[in-house]
């Protein structure tokens, strides 16, 4: 990308808390810059976008632990000339202060605020109090947006195309499931989802996915885990129990035990299907070790795109008009 490219392409002037809030266009864009700043990484300071950020501060507050969102965040801010502010997770709490205080303070001194939350109130919340704020929505109980970010990069990478291709995702109709179909669909990819019986997608994804789809996609739900897999071009899969339902853990093994994803369940894929996960896995329960340790296996690409798509993301959120 070129430096005159990087300093007049319109910007994104919004928060990012779900994949909708970008137009096709607007994650056309994304995935296209974060291509060209992963090429472009080698050159250190001296990339194109090494100063996009021009100093500016984001705040980074974690209720939940992290080592992929939090680091490539951290790196991201960095390699993009900005700077990272560390806020203790009790004050999305709203103990001390009202949450709508803390946004509005923050407002006035950092540009944005990168929040992993539990509850995807609190990130809409931090956003509606403080508009000069731009809030980018780390992962949450109902989105997980930027790591659907770094998937679709990642399908492009090694498809080249989206447009024939069928993404099938077993297990459960949890956030990375509904950020991934919406972020697949937008891109034309037909998505397959199965999941046990009173875990699917909600049902208000299901219903505004109609005007997301292009190129004829579709969104295809199915409870049998092998008819969901059969000919697409990639399987993803996600761990049964999300952080906040460890106290549901033996019920969820029982349940999903048959949406495990291994050698047999891939077999009934497309020949060179891929295999992704959104990490971290939990081998010998939603997938095997031998599934994730194989060639077909691509979810340390999905990882290293965090940055890149998140340096997008940020670039075009914050980047110089």
């Amino acid at each position: 990308m070129s430096a005159s490219m990087a300093s007049t392409e319109p910007k994104v002037r919004r928060s990012f808390l779900s994949v909708p809030d970008l137009t096709h266009a607007d994650l056309e864009r994304l995935l296209t810059l974060a291509a060209e700043m992963k090429a472009d990484r080698g050159l250190g300071r001296g990339a194109p976008t090494a100063d996009a950020l021009g100093g500016q501060h984001v705040a980074l507050l974690f209720e939940k632990p992290s080592l992929r969102t939090r680091c490539t965040f951290e790196v991201a801010i960095h390699e993009l000339g900005g700077h990272t502010v560390h806020l203790p997770a009790q004050f999305s709490e709203a103990v001390r202060e009202p949450l709508e205080d803390v946004a509005r303070n923050l407002e006035r001194w950092i540009a944005a605020l990168v929040i992993r939350t539990y509850r995807q109130e609190t990130a809409v919340a931090c956003s509606a109090a403080a508009p000069r704020l731009r809030v980018i929505n780390a992962l949450s109980d109902e989105h997980h947006p930027c790591q659907a970010l770094a998937d679709v990069l990642t399908l492009r990478e090694h498809w080249g195309t989206f447009r024939g291709r069928t993404l099938a995702y077993v297990g459960d109709g949890n956030n990375v499931a509904t950020s991934l179909a919406q972020a697949a669909t937008m891109m034309g990819v037909t998505v397959h989802i199965a999941t046990p019986a009173g875990y699917e997608l909600p049902r208000g994804v299901t219903k505004a996915l109609t005007g997301l789809t292009r190129d004829g996609a579709e969104l295809r739900l199915f409870t049998n885990p092998r008819e969901a897999v059969a000919g697409a071009h990639a399987v993803y899969t996600d761990v049964w129990t999300s952080m906040g339902q460890e106290r549901e853990a033996v019920k969820r093994r029982g349940i999903f035990a048959d949406y495990r994803v291994d050698r047999t369940l891939m077999a009934a894929a497309s020949p060179g299907a891929l295999f992704m996960h959104c990490l971290p896995a939990h081998r010998g329960e939603e997938v095997t070790a031998e599934v994730l340790e194989s060639r077909a296996s691509v979810v340390f690409d999905q990882a290293e795109n965090r940055l890149h798509t998140q340096k997008a993301l940020l670039a075009m959120l914050l980047g110089a008009p």
